[in-house]
């Protein structure tokens, strides 16, 4: 099994997004897993001539709102489903979107460096923080914001976990890895690695029976 299969199959399990917002806009950005929720793009500080980079940027509808602001706007996504979803949705937008590892595209020797790198629920959840961390600073202008929200970790499991996506009743669930800190910990880890400014929180959960909140963490080069 390939990460991109199982990503795939995620996509293909996904509903779209909705076509409009509480707010009755064609674009916006969530950080959280719940609908209408939560901070927007005001996080990154976008400005118009940005180059925003979105690692794990699925559908795309998170980085066509950055379009519309006006940034130069590239997304990276292992999953040839999400990126042609992306495509179609959003063919009148002007993203940059490749198939590609985000390990291997920051690593990659194309000359281009950003403002903003985030993931919502994407690679920064999924790669070893050890190996992204040091090549997203590389690739961030001074000054330039990371940002990156996710669901807190278990209690007592820390480090990196495993992930589930099912499939069919008779088939086994696909399996990829994740990992999973505490606030203090994802603040030491950005420090360490020269980037400052840290915030981390959790977002609270909308009111509602057994939800979870979200963290959010957001650091500066």
């Amino acid at each position: 099994m390939t990460t991109s299969t199982a990503w795939d199959t995620y996509a293909r399990q996904r509903p779209e997004r909705r076509p409009v917002n509480a707010a009755g806009e064609m674009t916006w950005f969530n950080w959280t897993q719940y609908a209408d929720h939560g901070p927007g793009a005001e996080v990154l500080g976008v400005r118009p001539g940005h180059r925003v980079l979105d690692l794990g940027c699925g559908k795309g509808g998170n980085l066509a709102h950055l379009a519309t602001l006006g940034a130069r706007a590239v997304g990276v996504d292992v999953s040839s489903a999400q990126l042609s979803a992306a495509r179609e949705r959003w063919s009148d937008m002007g993203l940059a979107l490749y198939r590609r590892d985000a390990l291997d595209f920051l690593t990659a020797d194309t000359g281009e460096d950003f403002d903003a790198v985030y993931s919502v629920f994407g690679a920064l959840w999924f790669t070893d923080p050890v190996q992204l961390l040091p090549a997203i600073r590389v690739r961030l202008r001074p000054g330039g914001v990371l940002a990156f929200s996710q669901r807190p970790p278990v209690e007592g499991c820390y480090g990196c976990q495993a992930s589930y996506i099912t499939r069919s009743d008779d088939e086994d669930p696909l399996v990829v890895r994740r990992w999973d800190y505490e606030l203090d910990d994802w603040r030491g880890l950005l420090t360490g690695y020269g980037f400052r400014n840290v915030r981390a929180e959790v977002i609270p959960a909308p009111p509602g029976p057994r939800k979870i909140g979200t963290v959010l963490v957001r650091a500066v080069a």
